[in-house]
């Protein structure tokens, strides 16, 4: 997918403000883990380091969250996604993030909390 200036930086073709942008600034809530998965690698892109703490779930939150300055995310590519939709409690999103210099493949657990999606935690495939 070949992104333009204005795409997402979670990958979808939709300008950041209409995408991820809507649940960063709390207009929306993000509709299912893939959805949030897209989101908190958004953030991460973006260094908003306060909506990745509201999207964690508070029994694995940890109390801060320090981001490198100097990370360049370059892209993401979704590899499974189970479960995870507005008829299901729990979910699950494997997915590879790209940075300059590497990627990061990890297998990441989402669940319902007070009706809105966050991360529990993640493991990383062999």
């Amino acid at each position: 997918m070949t992104m333009t200036s204005r795409s997402c930086p979670c990958g979808l073709p939709e300008a950041y403000e209409a995408c991820c942008g809507r649940y960063h600034s709390g207009a929306a809530a993000a509709p299912t883990a893939e959805a949030l998965m897209r989101s908190r690698y958004c953030a991460f892109v973006k260094g908003d380091a306060a909506y990745l703490l509201r999207t964690w779930h508070p029994r694995t939150r940890p109390g801060r969250l320090e981001l490198d300055p100097g990370m360049r995310w370059t892209g993401l590519e979704i590899l499974d996604t189970r479960d995870g939709s507005a008829f299901h409690s729990g979910g699950t999103v494997e997915f590879r993030a790209s940075y300059r210099g590497g990627s990061l493949h990890e297998r990441s657990r989402f669940e319902r909390v007070d009706g809105a999606w966050v991360y529990i935690d993640g493991e990383f495939p062999a």
